[in-house]
């Protein structure tokens, strides 16, 4: 079986960033999808990787995933590595783990070491609504309601930039006790930080929010200071959550050496695709850290990816599910993923076990971002 094209599929949900799609093709008919993350601006810069990348691997075999992952970054990429880069290598090795599952009956999590449970649980984001805590209780009630165990909100008001402003933090301390009162002791709380805090600020805010027992905090400060992640993981009784602005194994060995992290959580569009994110798991196993994989945006391609990736992990805890994007799923993937009692079964269909619906994706054009204005530095107050 050889290699014969790929195509991107580059489409707007109709909020937020473009999604890209790429589909392979095969001499015997078999066609297999991937998904790449995204970033407003940078999508088609994406997909020309894509398209860079397919001139090489027309007439090869798409069995040949391995090696493709390590002539990507060595010789393509010339060990010099992006997120434009692992964003296109991920799109197009899920969609060669999905030929491969398809020629040989089997889905992935079968050919991948075999699977590890047969549910796997998600928990809701995108959930947001409101600007005040009650608001946003209301709206976590709702959610609850829906049958999730867990969700995951970023309680800080204001742009994703660091935090100084006391005035905040307490705002955000207020947004995460109306929260819990709102949903009761049983469902579980997941803190976003977006990497905004310095780890002094991190430390204060964690054990502000610790008697509200919040199941995680993500990414309270850059894993890019790893030290300064390592002093807050140190200073708070909050599980901490780091790993969706690192890519490939190489660049987590430091935050497992250093201890840094409870809880990883790559992203299987970003990471270098579903063996990276597999090899990766493999590696926090051995440092005790639990893994939860993080899934921007995706509720078909990239959410069959993490999934099939996740069934076989013995250190698996949860992933994401974005309630936002729901219905976009349900409209363009064949069959769309369900959600019952906070969980998404294994798929049992050979390969990924979701096809899209062209058709579908065509009536979803690409959108140019509008970039924002850049704020005048007398407006950074």
């Amino acid at each position: 079986m050889k290699i014969t094209d790929i195509h991107t599929h580059l489409i707007h949900p109709s909020r937020g960033k473009n999604w890209l799609f790429v589909k392979v093709e095969t001499d015997e008919g078999i066609h297999g999808w991937g998904e790449c993350y995204t970033q407003a601006d940078r999508d088609r810069t994406i997909e020309i990787h894509v398209q860079e990348l397919a001139n090489y691997l027309e007439g090869r075999s798409p069995f040949e995933i391995k090696h493709f992952n390590h002539w990507a970054y060595h010789d393509y990429g010339g060990k010099r590595g992006a997120m434009e880069l692992y964003c296109a290598m991920s799109g197009i090795e899920h969609a060669l783990w999905d030929i491969c599952g398809k020629a040989s009956g089997q889905p992935i999590y079968n050919m991948l070491g075999g699977k590890c449970r047969e549910r796997i649980r998600v928990y809701a984001n995108g959930w947001g609504g409101g600007s005040t805590p009650d608001e946003i209780a209301n709206r976590a009630r709702q959610v609850v309601d829906l049958g999730f165990t867990a969700l995951k909100f970023d309680p800080f008001p204001g742009r994703w930039r660091t935090i100084i402003d006391r005035s905040v933090e307490v705002e955000a301390v207020e947004r995460v006790r109306a929260v819990r009162e709102a949903v009761g002791p049983d469902v579980e709380i997941l803190v976003e930080v977006h990497r905004r805090l310095s780890p002094l600020h991190a430390i204060r805010v964690a054990r502000e929010m610790e008697p509200f027992r919040p199941y995680w905090y993500e990414e309270p400060v850059s894993v890019r200071d790893p030290n300064g992640l390592q002093e807050a993981k140190r200073g708070v009784n909050i599980p901490v959550v780091t790993g969706e602005e690192l890519y490939t194994k190489a660049e987590f060995r430091d935050i497992f050496e250093k201890r840094a992290t409870d809880i990883i959580n790559p992203d299987v569009c970003n990471c270098g695709g579903i063996l990276e994110l597999k090899e990766i798991a493999a590696m926090a196993e051995v440092y005790h850290v639990a893994v939860s994989p993080h899934n921007y945006n995706s509720t078909t391609i990239g959410l069959a990816a993490t999934i099939h990736a996740s069934a076989t992990m013995p250190n698996f805890l949860i992933t994401e599910y974005f309630l936002n994007f729901e219905e976009i799923g349900q409209e363009i993937a064949r069959p769309a993923f369900e959600v019952e009692d906070s969980h998404i079964r294994l798929p049992t269909s050979p390969g990924l076990g979701i096809d899209l619906d062209e058709s579908a994706l065509a009536n979803r054009p690409y959108q140019h971002f509008k970039s924002r204005n850049l704020p005048h530095p007398a407006d950074e107050r």
